[in-house]
């Protein structure tokens, strides 16, 4: 890998700091036995001179996945019984959302280039334009929600920089991985400043049988239907029929 990146590093025009990137692979494909995967992310940094000094360069790296509406619900104690006292509507949110830094993203990145690139998990569900009530409270819930779940994640240290030069990082990918196209990516910031950033895509597509009953439902929604139906009547009667052998 290492031969590979310094050979693309020459053959580059010449800029101050470029990033020149790679990724073990573009797709990831949703099967029956998806359990989750991971991505590695790589890199290297071409330079046209010598590294300023004394700041030094650090990497962030962002993976966004597809923005699709949801709901948040409010629980709370009603007579002893915990019940949905509210909900909050949301237009957009990524259903996907992982940042891995070099170090503490408030240290090597600035609120200003976080307010221009969107790159913080909280600024990245901002700059969707949601018009909710208590903002902060339904960012601060959804993004623990989806914590939980490993569907966001904050890597803080967890992109490596070998003498500032050659950056890798994996990134994990929940095993309830919503299909579609996940934009990646990579900035370069040196004392906070955003000094190169590049973008590619993942994509994540059913494959197998999952793909085939997808496109199934989508263009022949009566035929899917009855094959619902059929395969609900035979696991019904498979069951009754195995429970009639046990008893008899």
């Amino acid at each position: 890998m290492r031969a590979l990146l310094l050979l693309l590093l020459l053959a580059l025009p010449a800029r101050a700091e470029e990033i020149v990137l790679g990724l073990s692979s573009d797709e990831v494909a949703i099967t029956a036995t998806f359990d989750g995967s991971d991505i590695l992310i790589f890199g290297a940094v071409k330079r046209a001179a010598p590294a300023p000094q004394p700041a030094p360069l650090h990497v962030i790296i962002a993976v966004s996945g597809p923005e699709r509406p949801l709901t948040v619900r409010e629980a709370g104690r009603r007579l002893g019984i915990w019940v949905n006292t509210g909900a909050v509507r949301v237009n957009a949110a990524p259903t996907f959302y992982a940042v891995a830094t070099t170090g503490p993203i408030d240290l090597i990145l600035r609120e200003t280039e976080d307010l221009r690139h969107s790159i913080t998990l909280s600024r990245a569900i901002e700059a969707i334009g949601n018009d909710v009530g208590n903002r902060q409270d339904f960012l601060d819930a959804l993004v623990r929600i989806r914590a939980e779940e490993g569907s966001y994640q904050t890597l803080e240290g967890g992109v490596t920089f070998d003498q500032e030069t050659l950056f890798q990082t994996r990134i994990g990918l929940p095993a309830n991985l919503t299909e579609g196209d996940y934009a990646t990516r990579i900035f370069l910031t040196r004392d906070g400043r955003v000094v190169d950033s590049t973008e590619t895509t993942i994509f994540v597509r059913k494959a197998g049988i999952e793909r085939w009953l997808f496109a199934l439902s989508q263009e022949q929604p009566l035929l899917y239907g009855l094959l619902a139906l059929a395969l609900a009547i035979a696991a019904g009667w498979g069951a009754s029929a195995g429970f009639r052998a046990l008893r008899g």
